[in-house]
């Protein structure tokens, strides 16, 4: 007996378990499923056949509907027996199908039906059953048996059974298509289990299965439906499933599956809130574009319609899309090639390479960043594709400006790479020296000019004596019928000599036929070879140009990488420093100046290394210290050791050319940080010591750079210095020091490392620096050299650094100073009876030393507050130069040593206190008392009794303010009152006085008002510059003409401010000016120092009302553009209080009546985020101060951009009705200050009118009073004429 069974109604039902009917029902729960298992797996096994029997069928149902009562080995058993009889189904029906008999292969339908049916819903329940499984059942169950090993078995059967010639056992195609979904219905179950589709067995299987049905049983459009379900549903199919439409292509040969799939996702639509949807069908895309681009390429055309797409994740995956198919057009044989196909598939990449291009400018960063590491992995390809490369090159150096730190980020990225990968390193090597591929293209230019005017040349040539031979030619032809005349003439008239046999003239023209056939040949194989010549040589002409553009573009993007090297992401500022030193290796001119600008990376805080995108990123200062080892530290390979040193000394040596004082600083930092890592070897420091002392003739900046980096290096280590002391004082300070100031002066600098670099403790009474008697040699020298007789104007940073030595080293500088300023005073006030004599043999000697060419001088080391003038002195001015140079010198000496005196007291004070609390800590401890309750007797005695200490410090002041400028034996008090008049001498009296200014309050008092006016006064931006500095009188020299005036007072002010010796108030309006200046130091000055103003508690926020008002009104304005532009800039540092910031605006307009401000504060407004519903009602009730100011076209647009703005930081939930009120409000005062405008206009227009018609009624009146007086002798003149009548 057979049972009745519809597959497809079947199917239907198996959609609800609980409530599928089975006729023969048996409940595990209830009885044992043992002996009908077993019973059933007999008769199937006995013969596949039985599965046919009701009952038979009935028990596998009935296990199946109640999986979870069955134990593990039971499940195990029943699926071994269904698949082996199905199997031995399978055998059975493809040798019966052989068979022509229909009826036979047909027997064979219900049991295959039967048995897939089973298997199916075996699949079903294999994948977790039902939900409220027990744990207890699931953990017996999961002990014995797993779904998961026998996944393979099963497919592979299914796989088996697909194999079947299905339209011999089902001829209609609703009963195929049910036994063919049927079948591949576990599969699609399998595949939507994350964890069985990470195995690759599994997922071979999967795909097999699917590729089977689709190429052999028309299963293409129920496959379309389960893949789009599956992209849609289960995210982690995206790339299983482009990889399984990839193998159905190419083992398959069935590519229309992907190509209608591809189809349909071009025509799907995704919002920009949907985010699981694209992002699944965007790794899709990708994907199958990796693994089949050329069925991708044949539906891009439909696919880049996404490229406009809402959603910016299948922007991306478009992006990417058109990269694969960049590659794969790229490396195929079209563009290997000379074919048709080769100039159509180049067309095809370079209008993909266009699009991708145009992508740069998509309004997603993302999708800006996406293309340039798109486009990144197109450079690794074996075809250079020159144009496209320039292309990019100039959308990547455009690109550097980018709003987002990522896009600039991924633009300096692929800039580094288009170095590496660039095509123009074959022929010249691969360096991109501007200046060498401009001689390279000059040379190729000449030579190509040079052989087209010679082909020009030759080819006239040629053409000339080919004329010639012709010529020759016909001549010779007839002369020869001439002489053939004559011969029939002489026979004629009978001569006597006819008789005598004549010579035959010989043909010359015969011959000169071939010749010229030679020749011809000869010169057009010349002409081919030379036009092949032209050719190579023009190829060669635009190799160069295609180099010098790529290397300008290259150079024109370096500033603004040398800008992003002081940004504040983290990952920018490391791709930078590896473009800087990609580009110096490849000789990049501008390159220089970006490493230069690295240095000062190194007071970077951020030293720890993060990661980003599954990469690990240094710190910022590690990294630095990478680049810098890579191009000047590390050893080269297969060079001597020697060598080697020679290389590294000469580099630290040059970092210090051309160097300014700030880099110069920055380096000092990285050498110590590489000394205290033990990374310089010692034969290195020996190699510039060598370089220091060499006897022999140095360029001047090679034996100043040696000292420079030697005293840099002695901040860590100062045995650098102390054990080469004697060599400092023969070469520094000796002839050579002597022949140059600028050596003497860094000479003087390394001493000062004796002390070593130890920081003073706050409060701590200890000093460790080294003090030695004042008979050293080191104090001798140094008085020689500041008393040496000079004529330099290097001898003032000299002398400064001469005295900081003396007063950095000595027990008793007062001593030495005193003697040296008596020196200075005798030499300037002796008689002048005639020039001062030549130097001596010594110095003319020392003098030609160093003398030959050099680089430029490196800029000076150390801060130095000596800007004496180095503008030469007139002709007038060089006639007075004698006694008003040392005069000059002398004034220098006396101020310096002056304000170095106050330091000297300070540490001799803290000395005092020191020795005073040893003497206090000993007698306590000799009253039997411990160092710990002797220290706590003190504090509580201080606390009482106040501390003793105050009176050291009263006792130091007052020497510093009544002995040191007006002791009876003060050697200072004599050169207060000099007189000025030299320019020279001017600025070293105006740096002594501010300096004597520093010193004494009562000195201060008594002369300040003298130092002000010269400020104002003076011409010279020298001596301005130092009074600045002096006094920090910034808010008049913020807008100070020269440049070093300007700079020193925003340094000044910056100091001041940030360290809280003067009140922000007041200030910041000016400072702020300086962020729209022209100069770019000026600006960046500024922008340093706002960010740092902005870690200040409220320092921003608190003065922002002053900053709007001088920038805004009176006569400190600005222009409204540069107001925008500053103003966007500090509002970028407000962060929070936005709500106040918001009321304290409103209530400006209040104040205000010029239009000017009213747009200018509602700019101020429309910067200010409106995140929080606390600064909208802030707005709204600020509405009195401002609505009859909203007919102002500019306040009015401000506004409706804030209405923008807090609509979409609004939440989601929250309606738009107070917005919309708001709204209306604006609208109805602004038409109804337009009325009130346009009603005064008309008023005034009235009243112009009643004045001009009230003058012209008192016009007529004035006329009118005036006609009775002509009146009154009207008829005096009608008598007088009728006397005439």
């Amino acid at each position: 007996m057979s049972v009745s069974f519809e597959l497809q109604d079947e199917l239907q039902a198996l959609q609800d378990i609980a409530n599928y009917d089975i006729p023969n029902e048996h409940d595990p729960n209830s009885t044992d499923p043992g002996p009908l298992l077993q019973q059933a797996v007999g008769a199937i096994s006995h013969s596949s056949e039985e599965i046919t029997d009701p009952e038979i069928f009935d028990i596998f149902r009935s296990l199946l509907k109640y999986p979870d009562a069955v134990a593990g080995a039971y499940m195990s058993k029943m699926l071994d027996a269904l698949l082996s009889a199905f199997g031995a189904q399978i055998d059975a029906a493809i040798r019966d199908s052989k068979e022509q008999d229909q009826q036979i292969i047909m027997a064979h339908k219900l049991p295959l039906e039967m048995y897939a049916f089973l298997v199916n819903w075996f699949a079903r329940r294999g994948r977790g059953g039902k939900s409220g499984t027990s744990k207890a059942a699931a953990a017996k169950k999961a002990e014995q048996w797993t779904w998961i090993d026998q996944i393979p078995g099963t497919l592979e059967l299914i796989c088996k059974a697909l194999k079947l010639k299905t339209h011999r056992i089902w001829v209609t195609s609703p009963e195929r298509d049910a036994f063919i979904t049927c079948l591949t219905r576990p599969a699609y179950h399998v595949a939507e289990s994350e964890h069985y589709m990470k195995l690759q067995n599994i997922r071979m299987h999967v795909y097999k299965v699917i590729c089977i049905a689709v190429k052999h049983h028309g299963h293409t459009l129920a496959a379309q439906i389960n893949i789009m379900q599956s992209l849609q549903y289960y995210e982690h199919l995206s790339e299983p499933m482009a990889e399984c439409l990839s193998i159905l292509a190419k083992e398959f040969d069935h590519a229309q599956l992907g190509d209608e799939i591809l189809r349909e996702i071009a025509g799907k639509s995704f919002s920009a809130q949907d985010t699981k949807g694209p992002r699944a069908f965007s790794r899709f895309l990708i994907r199958f574009s990796e693994e089949s681009p050329r069925s991708v390429l044949k539906q891009i055309s439909l696919l880049i319609g996404h490229l406009d797409s809402e959603s910016y994740p299948m922007r991306m995956a478009i992006v990417e899309v058109i990269g694969s198919l960049i590659r794969e057009l790229a490396t195929s044989e079209d563009m290997t090639n000379e074919t048709n196909g080769s100039s159509q598939a180049s067309k095809q990449l370079d209008n993909l390479f266009e699009l991708l291009l145009s992508r740069t400018l998509d309004l997603s960063s993302y999708v800006r960043s996406k293309v340039f590491a798109t486009l990144s992995k197109m450079l690794d390809l074996p075809v250079r594709l020159i144009e496209q490369r320039l292309r990019l090159t100039r959308a990547a150096v455009d690109t550097l400006e980018d709003k987002a730190s990522t896009v600039r980020k991924a633009a300096v990225s692929i800039l580094v790479k288009l170095i590496l990968t660039h095509p123009y390193g074959g022929m010249y090597g691969g360096d991109l020296s501007l200046e060498k591929w401009e001689e390279r293209y000059k040379t190729a230019k000449d030579k190509l000019e040079e052989m087209e005017g010679g082909m020009g040349k030759a080819v006239e040539r040629d053409k000339d004596e080919n004329e010639e031979v012709e010529a020759d030619i016909e001549d010779e032809d007839a002369n020869e019928d001439e002489d053939t005349e004559m011969e029939g003439a002489g026979a004629d008239d009978g001569d006597a000599l006819s008789n005598s046999p004549k010579p035959k003239k010989k043909r010359v023209g015969r011959k000169s036929k071939v010749d010229v056939t030679a020749i011809v040949s000869e010169q057009e194989a010349l002409a081919a070879l030379e036009t092949n010549e032209i050719f190579t040589m023009g190829l060669r002409k635009k190799y160069c140009t295609d180099a010098l553009n790529f290397v300008r573009t290259l150079e024109g993007g370096m500033s603004l990488i040398t800008q992003l090297l002081g940004s504040t992401n983290k990952a920018e500022v490391l791709e930078s420093m590896d473009f800087f030193r990609v580009a110096l290796e490849y000789q990049l001119v501008g390159a220089e100046r970006g490493i230069k600008r690295m240095l000062h990376l190194i007071w970077h805080k951020d030293n720890s290394s993060t990661s980003e995108e599954g990469k690990e990123l240094k710190g910022v200062r590690s990294r630095l210290l990478e680049c810098y080892r890579m191009l000047y530290f590390d050893p080269l390979p297969d060079v001597e050791p020697k060598q080697q040193v020679n290389r590294i000394a000469k580099n630290m040596i040059e970092l210090t050319y051309d160097a300014t004082l700030a880099e110069l600083t920055s380096l000092e930092e990285m050498m110590r940080i590489m000394m205290e890592d033990g990374q310089i070897h010692y034969d290195v420091i020996n190699k510039l010591w060598q370089v220091y002392s060499a006897p022999k003739a140095l360029p001047l900046s090679q034996r100043r750079g040696a000292i420079i980096i030697l005293g840099m290096l002695a901040l860590s280590k100062r045995t650098i210095i102390s054990e080469k002391v004697d060599t400092l004082l023969k070469i520094g300070l000796g002839p050579f020091g002597k022949a140059d100031l600028t050596l003497a002066r860094y000479t003087c600098l390394a001493l000062q490392r004796l002390n070593g670099s130890a920081k003073k403790v706050k409060g701590s009474l200890l000093d460790k620096t080294l003090r030695m008697e004042m008979g050293n040699p080191i104090f001798r020298k140094l008085q020689d050299a500041i008393e040496h007789p000079c004529r330099s104007k290097d001898w003032f940073g000299m002398a400064e650094q001469a005295i900081n030595t003396i007063y950095a080293l000595g027990e008793h500088p007062d001593e030495l100073c005193n003697n040296l300023i008596k020196n200075l005073t005798r030499r300037a006030f002796a008689k002048r009876q005639k020039p001062e004599a030549p130097p001596s043999e010594l110095d003319a000697e020392a003098m030609e030393v160093d003398q030959e060419m050099v680089p430029p001088e490196p800029a000076s080391h150390a801060p130095s507050s000596t800007q004496i003038s180095t503008q030469q002195s007139s002709t007038s001015e060089e006639k007075d130069l004698g006694d008003v140079f040392h005069l000059s010198q002398l004034l220098f000496a006396v101020g310096h040593v002056a304000i170095k005196h106050i330091v000297f007291l300070e540490l001799v004070e803290r000395e005092w206190k020191r020795q005073k609390d040893e003497k206090q800590l000993a007698e306590k401890l000799a009253a039997g008392g411990s160092p710990n309750t002797a220290n706590k007797e003190t504090e509580e005695l201080d606390q009482v009794a106040g501390n003793a200490e105050d009176e050291i410090g009263e006792r130091i002041a007052a020497v510093r303010e009544t002995e040191l400028l007006y002791g009876e034996q003060s050697l200072l008090k004599l050169y207060g009152p000099l007189v000025v008049h030299n320019r020279t001498l001017r600025a070293a009296a105006s740096l002594s006085f501010s300096k004597f200014l520093c010193v004494s309050s009562q000195f201060c008092d008594q002369h300040h008002h003298l130092l002000f006016k010269i400020l104002e006064t003076s011409k010279d931006p020298n001596i301005r510059s130092n009074i600045v500095i002096a006094l920090a009188t910034w808010r008049s020299r913020l807008s100070d003409g020269d440049l070093v005036v300007k700079k020193n007072t925003l340094m000044v002010l910056t100091h001041l401010i940030l360290n809280g010796m003067i009140k922000v108030k007041g200030q910041l309006g000016e400072m702020a000016k300086c962020l729209e200046d022209e100069e770019p130091r000026i600006s960046d000055l500024a922008k340093l120092f706002f960010t740092e103003l902005s870690t200040k508690d409220n320092a921003i926020y608190n003065n922002l009302p002053d900053v709007i008002s001088h920038l805004s009104t009176g006569d400190h304005a600005v222009e409204e553009e540069i107001f925008k532009s500053t103003m966007r800039y500090i509002f970028s540092f407000i962060e929070k209080a936005a709500e106040n910031i918001v009321e304290k605006l409103c209530q400006r307009f209040r104040l205000s009546e010029d239009p000017r401000q009213w747009r200018d504060i509602a700019f101020c407004l429309s910067l200010l985020p409106f995140k929080s519903e606390r600064s909208v009602k802030k707005l709204i009730e600020g509405l009195q101060f401002y609505r009859d100011k909203l007919h102002e076209q500019g306040v009015f647009d401000r506004f409706s951009e804030i209405l923008t703005k807090a609509r979409s930081n609004k939440s989601a939930n929250k309606p738009d009705t107070e917005l919309n009120e708001f709204e209306s409000i604006l609208d109805e005062h602004r038409r109804q200050g337009e009325e009130d405008q346009a009603f005064e206009k008309r008023v005034e227009g009235k009243k112009a009118a009643a004045k001009r018609k009230a003058t012209r009624r008192s016009a007529r009146k004035k006329v009118t009073e005036a006609e009775p007086e002509s009146t009154s002798q009207a008829p005096v003149t009608r008598d007088d004429d009728d006397m005439y009548v």
